[in-house]
């Protein structure tokens, strides 16, 4: 990095951080200030922090590499996220704001009981807690591999960073800095978008990198097939993803919270309306990137694995010989690569989309990916702890390796800025939760709005130390945007299916639902355990297996008790 990438790095995020204090310094004097932002948060701001809460770091730094490898099936996992949000506005907005809970998970009190509301906000505040450690881990991590950096002060200046001004400005601290955050993000990813079409061969044109992109199989985007076993389909982005999608929207209080500050029902719908208008083609576009970065690749050198700790353990090893011949090989293969795209782009350009080209282009790829698979076998050798899949390290060596100066300052405070935005509205959360859901219910006298502004503020503190030590004895997993979404299909089903009962069936009582939950969390567990289903179809099964136990439990064990609302 260069000097200029050091001062528009620092100075984006001081901005953020002095900015989110001096905006909202003293004007947290209760508990409504802190936790809902005193409910004068407009529309537009609503949908740019939900947008900001869920467009972490990960998604930035993953989502890229997700299409680098597999393409843009990846965007099916956010197609039942709109008809989610539809159902939020209808039904979860005006319940909520009705009853003017400070907590999603007030509701289930007056709606069940006390031990039902327990535990949804305990099932939140585990996978939160995991989630959020995430959110700082998942940058880190990969900053510090590729620059060096030393991994866990990373950790403590992210988290850090983070809780200076979500201790000092609560819910409206986030919202204001996030507006500022998205700006910054957007902004980084469209230049870079124009750059990687700039840094290709000048004939060419960005139909003709979708034809080579397409003849990659990169630009499969929709998957009717049946198959459970396939992680990204059709059908498990409207089913599975509207379920995942209808329980972080309307059940995770690092989303309510968002939304419960809006300054009436309409301008809370409005929010979420704006969001299921933009997120799927923000996704679209960020999985794009990463297939450009693919095309890009198809005519310039590419590393054998972009992870360079697996380069160190190679070099260090037996096997640094048989990797260099790979390397070589590869480094033929990328040329005869470039010789025939080169080639199919001459055809396009003439109308004629040569299939015997495509063929052959296929068949190049193919090998390459057999050089890959080659590659990883001798690094596990190596080192059999190492994380041979590289997809989280694609776009963030694209950046340092040809990205110009200024502009690798930029990217880097995009990434760190989508860290500290979804790490916010995380700790708000989670101190949201803990102190009104477990701390305040269960205390015997009544306090002060004082007391409990600071309980709150106390739990940010301790809920940033929990995330930050999380994050510093995490492990990489196979793709980062993967981890979160898996953690949370785990929990979300069951906690979804308790706010469904809620919401449509009176039938069922606070008995039933908090024993049916409990089993119904039982069985995901061990769904998952077994591997049997793509984790994308844990919602749909934690929410309706809530639905049906309790049902099943209210009719045949609890019937004595009974009794329509």
């Amino acid at each position: 990095m260069q000097k200029i990438d050091w001062i528009i790095l620092i100075i984006t995020l001081l901005f953020i951080v002095i900015y989110g204090v001096w905006k909202t310094k003293g004007s947290t004097k209760n508990v409504e200030d802190y936790i809902l932002g005193n409910n004068e948060t407009p529309w537009w701001t609503i949908g740019l922090s939900v947008m900001a809460t869920q467009a972490s770091a990960i998604t930035f730094l993953s989502t890229p590499g997700q299409a680098y490898h597999d393409g843009m099936g990846f965007v099916q996992f956010y197609f039942g996220l709109p008809i989610a949000m539809v159902v939020i506005c209808i039904t979860f907005i005006p319940i909520y704001h009705k009853l003017k809970v400070f907590t999603a998970y007030e509701y289930l009190e007056q709606r069940f009981d006390l031990k039902t509301r327990s535990l949804a906000a305990i099932l939140f505040l585990i996978q939160r807690g995991l989630g959020t450690g995430i959110t700082i881990y998942a940058p880190s991590i990969i900053l510090s591999t590729i620059l060096g950096w030393n991994l866990t002060h990373l950790n403590i200046i992210i988290g850090t960073l983070v809780i200076i001004y979500t201790f000092s400005g609560g819910t409206k601290a986030v919202n204001v800095t996030q507006k500022y955050q998205m700006f910054v993000i957007m902004f980084g990813m469209i230049v870079t978008f124009f750059l990687i079409l700039h840094l290709l061969p000048n004939d060419m044109t960005l139909g003709n990198a979708l034809h080579i992109a397409g003849a990659n199989d990169k630009m499969n985007i929709v998957d009717f097939s049946f198959d459970p076993e396939t992680r990204y389909t059709f059908w498990s982005g409207i089913t599975g993803g509207f379920f995942l999608a209808l329980s972080y929207f309307g059940t995770d209080q690092s989303q309510v919270g968002r939304y419960l500050s809006g300054k009436s029902v309409r301008e809370s719908q409005m929010g979420l309306i704006m969001n299921g208008f933009l997120k799927v083609p923000m996704q679209f576009f960020i999985l794009l990137i990463g297939v450009m970065v693919f095309v890009f690749f198809q005519f310039n050198p590419v590393p054998l694995n972009f992870n360079p700790n697996n380069k160190i353990a190679i070099e260090k090893s037996i096997y640094k010989t048989e990797y260099r011949q790979l390397e070589k090989q590869l480094v033929n293969l990328s040329e005869e690569k470039k010789e025939f795209n080169l080639l199919y782009i001459d055809h396009l350009n003439q109308n004629y989309d040569n299939p015997i080209l495509r063929r052959k282009l296929i068949g190049l790829s193919n090998k390459e990916n057999d050089l890959r698979d080659q590659a990883k076998e001798l690094i596990s050798k190596a080192d059999d702890k190492a994380e041979t899949n590289d997809k989280d390290y694609v776009f963030i060596n694209f950046i340092l390796t040809y990205l110009p100066k200024g502009l690798i300052g930029l990217l880097l405070a995009v990434i760190l800025s989508a860290a500290m935005s979804s790490t916010a509205s995380g700790l708000t959360a989670l101190a949201s939760t803990t102190a009104i859901d477990i701390y305040k219910r269960n205390l015997k006298s009544p306090k002060s709005e004082k007391h409990y502004v600071n309980a709150t503020k106390i739990f940010t503190i301790f809920w940033g130390i929990i995330a930050i030590l999380f994050a510093c004895i995490g492990t990489l997993f196979e793709n980062l945007i993967q981890l979160v979404n898996i953690i949370g299909s785990v929990f979300y089903g069951t906690v979804l299916g308790i706010f469904l009962v809620g919401f449509y069936i009176k039938y069922i009582r606070e008995k039933a639902i908090f024993w049916g939950a409990i089993c119904s969390q039982l069985a995901i567990f061990y769904i998952f355990y077994l591997n049997i289903v793509s984790f994308l179809w844990l919602n749909f099964i934690g929410a309706v297996l809530t639905i049906l136990v309790s049902y099943f439990l209210q009719t045949f064990i609890f019937r004595r008790n009974n009794t329509i609302l």
